[in-house]
């Protein structure tokens, strides 16, 4: 049987560093064949006139807490996580972490099971696990469930480094109030992406926690100690540690533009951005349930009866806007907080998050237009 060809020209391409003017993308079963000038490049099968549209990997996105009705928190199933990937890939984002936020000890193994599970069976989209919580400071627990929090035990720290050795990548939130920084040395030596976050850490505890194996921050700024003064803080921890990096949720509701500006021009490359999406995205729907609690979506805000925020009604595509249009961030910078830079930090692997002869070819299409950038498709 023929494999299909295609040939993608007439448009920028960015391939996870750079944006490409004249070049063409080959793609023959599902993988990038030729990526070079136009000219060089010998067009062959489906010719696809991109009419100047910009062709770019597609999203990666490592906070993901629910899409297309479902969250992870409700069971998790690989019929679950499907529907969730599957509702994030018509947003643009081609791989994700589904986050179980802090729950019990049985739904954090089932939730492991599941991901294990979905990977075997090639549920597309799904690059591994994010476990936010349960081993967080219940003075920052945000919209978590406080009864829920609790330091980490052996057996805990024994079933997250055999998670971390079986899944390709498993992402653990976790705040030193919790944790020791014998254990995260020990998650990271069993592979783990071990963040900081729900936090009330000073300063030097988040550089011990660094030098142990933490190598991430959870949504910086939110959730954790604020900038001081005299006490920088987690924020200043994440802001001066070259070793930590940090997901931004960039919808103007969480973080105020003008600290997003501030963190950028401290951490040109430390920063990415992630969603923190709930159930609702890519829906209409209104509210959903979170551990027994109501949450209803109004004006680009999710929150709890008390006001409290309680994840993101965000897509990657609009954080990517904002950045460009608020903050006059350059474009190629803000498409690579979307695609390789999380790749590269959470270990993702060839062709996630990039463009590169040889890699699987995860793209996705968008069109610019006087209110940036557009979804088109993803291909």
């Amino acid at each position: 049987m023929r494999m299909t060809e295609t040939t993608y020209r007439g448009g920028p391409i960015f391939d996870g560093q750079r944006l490409l003017h004249g070049h063409a993308l080959c793609v023959k079963a599902g993988r990038v064949t030729a990526l070079a000038p136009e000219a060089s490049v010998a067009a062959s099968g489906e010719i696809v006139d991109l009419d100047g549209d910009l062709l770019a990997p597609g999203y990666v996105d490592l906070q993901v807490n629910g899409g297309g009705g479902v969250m992870v928190n409700d069971g998790p199933t690989p019929a679950d996580l499907a529907t969730v990937a599957q509702a994030h890939r018509r947003l643009g984002s081609t791989t994700i972490l589904p986050t179980l936020i802090t729950d019990t000890p049985a739904r954090s193994r089932a939730a492991i099971e599941a991901v294990t599970q979905a990977i075997a069976e090639g549920v597309a989209g799904i690059g591994g696990l994010h476990l936010e919580g349960p081993h967080l400071a219940l003075s920052r627990k945000g919209a978590h469930d406080g009864p829920l929090i609790r330091p980490m035990r052996d057996a805990d720290l024994t079933m997250l480094c055999d998670a971390a050795r079986r899944l390709p990548v498993l992402k653990v939130t976790i705040a030193p109030e919790n944790t020791t920084p014998a254990q995260v040395a020990a998650l990271a030596g069993a592979g783990a992406l071990v963040s900081l976050g729900h936090t009330d850490a000073d300063y030097d505890t988040c550089f011990a926690y660094a030098r142990a194996g933490a190598r991430c921050v959870t949504h910086l700024f939110n959730a954790m100690r604020g900038l001081d003064k005299r006490e920088p803080g987690v924020v200043g921890a994440a802001l001066a540690c070259e070793g930590l990096s940090a997901g931004l949720i960039a919808d103007g509701v969480h973080v105020h533009p003008a600290a997003m500006r501030i963190a950028l021009a401290a951490r040109p490359e430390g920063l990415f951005l992630v969603t923190d999406a709930m159930a609702v995205a890519g829906t209409e729907a209104r509210s959903f349930r979170l551990n027994g609690r109501e949450i209803t979506r109004a004006e680009g805000r999710l929150v709890l009866p008390d006001g409290t925020l309680a994840g993101a009604d965000l897509d990657l595509t609009r954080a990517i806007n904002l950045l460009v249009s608020e903050l006059g961030l350059p474009l190629e910078r803000a498409l690579a907080m979307a695609t390789s830079i999380p790749a590269r930090l959470a270990k993702l692997g060839q062709g996630v998050g990039s463009l590169a002869t040889g890699a699987p070819a995860h793209a996705i299409r968008l069109r610019q237009g006087d209110r940036g950038l557009a979804l088109i498709a993803t291909l």
